[in-house]
């Protein structure tokens, strides 16, 4: 980096929490920027004593799966399987048989908890993971 650019670091390093805020709001009034975090990223902030604090990422991929099935269920709990997986008749028998196991991976939130809760209203037990 240019001295010029080291002397800045150096300069930020110096600053409080507080004047680092106030440093940030000028520079997008300024410039006309925002200094937001882009939504569903990891962001790391530099603290007080140079410590860094990390934000958990949001979870976006959830794998649904098929816990138990009472015997008087099955058919009705196949179907649904069948139809949230496109798998054929005896791949879909096989998976909900031998229960318990994962249906589908990496579905959206709102995908898992509909599939869950059509696998739930024909009796079978789902979690989401």
């Amino acid at each position: 980096m240019s001295a010029k650019i080291d002397s800045i670091i150096e300069e930020l390093k110096t600053l409080t929490l507080l004047e680092a805020a106030e440093l940030v709001k000028a520079i997008e009034e300024t410039f006309g920027v925002s200094a937001a975090a882009p939504v569903g990223g990891v962001v790391v902030a530099a603290a007080g004593g140079g410590a860094a604090v990390e934000e958990v990422e949001e979870k976006t991929s959830f794998d649904l799966v098929l816990d138990e099935v009472p015997a008087d269920k099955k058919i009705a709990v196949l179907k649904i399987v069948r139809e949230i997986t496109g798998l054929g008749l005896k791949d879909a028998k096989d998976l909900v048989e031998s229960a318990p196991k994962t249906v589908k991976e990496g579905m959206p939130k709102a995908d898992a908890e509909a599939a869950k809760k059509q696998i739930e209203e024909a009796g079978g037990k789902v979690s989401i993971k």
